[in-house]
């Protein structure tokens, strides 16, 4: 009897330990959002400094470093330096070979891209390794695209387990064993991957999908070319150039609809495109918008648009007020899968700042049959 009772009280276990693991799974966090201590504003102890210099694997509240690490505030610094840290008080400096790696809750199977400010601090080539278990990127950091020191990457991935350690990486390429790059901001978001909307065969054509953008301060996203980033932050688009592509939001800047657009911010080296499902000797009309984010950025502008064998060459005066135009493109697929692809003729800079990047804005790409 007791045998019996005992086996019954372990099945009702078991049931209420299967309903527990399921509305667990089905209300599991997404996450969107600084990870613990991303702006580094969590100081640490005294006793774990040596002036700038962390001591001890564990003396960063929520983060595990290795090598020499620095724990820097911005501004003037000796030797001459002055660290830009635009999004809060405190960063902290990679030397060479040195990291910085947390161990974030996740879901296996679900793809997540890292945004985080990122600038070299030495007049030097800076590389920094981005890299979760089994996957990785390299970002070279050669090219300021802002002045201000306001530089945000992203870089996505595959999580491979519930649980996945995030590690920043300076390779030490640097002749000065004390340069390398400066991280002052790190967060994640859960990538949603997009589908065609009603009778528009482009995923995401409006941007509106795409990584976290800091609140506070931001002066867009950089998505690094496809070379270094295998899983796009930027869902169902292909960054296939040399040089990497800005994600601005409605906040920060002027876009021609919705929460997001992309800025072409380096001439020809900066393309995105996408693949679409089409079918072979049918007609499509390719339309999208072009215009500035009212941030500066002037001039004559030009975007070019491929699709299948056509080509569209969209000239656009800028004067930096923000203003947009539509442009069109007929074109007949080839194959059953088809490529556009957009990109600035030309490089462009802010006509008040020469150090920062900046170029014509893309949205609203669209994909229509023609009856």
């Amino acid at each position: 009897m007791g045998s019996l009772m005992a086996m019954k009280v372990s099945a009702v276990l078991v049931v209420v330990f299967i309903i527990i693991n399921s509305c667990s799974a089905s209300k599991a966090t997404y996450l969107d959002g600084l990870v613990p201590n991303g702006d580094f504003e969590k100081e640490p102890h005294p006793s774990n400094l040596n002036k700038t210099i962390l001591k001890g694997k564990q003396s960063l509240p929520n983060w595990e470093i290795n090598g020499l690490v620095e724990y820097i505030s911005g501004g003037s610094q000796p030797g001459g330096f002055y660290f830009a840290v635009p999004r809060g008080v405190h960063a902290v400096r990679l030397g060479n070979e040195a990291s910085i790696s947390q161990t974030l809750a996740v879901r296996s199977g679900s793809y997540y891209s890292l945004t985080f400010g990122a600038t070299r601090t030495c007049a030097q080539d800076e590389v920094l390794i981005v890299s979760v278990p089994s996957q990785s990127g390299n970002l070279p950091l050669q090219t300021l695209y802002s002045s201000n020191g306001g530089d945000t990457y992203a870089w996505a991935f595959r999580a491979t387990s519930n649980l996945t350690k995030v590690t920043f990486h300076n390779p030490g390429i640097q002749e000065d064993p004390t340069c390398g790059p400066l991280l002052d901001a790190v967060a994640i978001k859960e990538i949603i991957l997009s589908r065609p909307s009603r009778g528009n065969l482009v995923k995401n054509g409006d941007f509106e999908n795409g990584p976290h953008v800091f609140k506070n301060f931001s002066t867009g996203v950089l998505l690094p070319p496809k070379q270094q980033d295998l899983i796009s932050p930027l869902p169902s688009w292909i960054i296939e150039s040399l040089k990497a592509v800005k994600y601005i939001d409605s906040k920060h800047f002027n876009v021609p609809s919705g929460l997001a657009a992309v800025e072409l911010v380096a001439g020809r080296e900066s393309a995105i495109a996408q693949i679409l499902r089409t079918v072979p000797n049918k007609s499509y009309e390719l339309t999208f918008t072009i215009g500035d984010a009212k941030n500066g950025c002037h001039g004559s502008m030009m975007v070019e648009a491929f699709a299948a064998k056509e080509t569209l060459k969209v000239p656009f005066i800028s004067h930096g007020k923000g203003e947009f135009k539509t442009a069109s493109l007929k074109f007949k697929a080839i194959t059953n899968r088809t490529r556009i692809t957009f990109y600035s003729a030309y490089y462009h800079a802010k006509f008040d700042d020469f150090g920062s990047l900046c170029g014509p804005v893309l949205d609203k790409v669209r994909v229509l049959p023609v009856s």
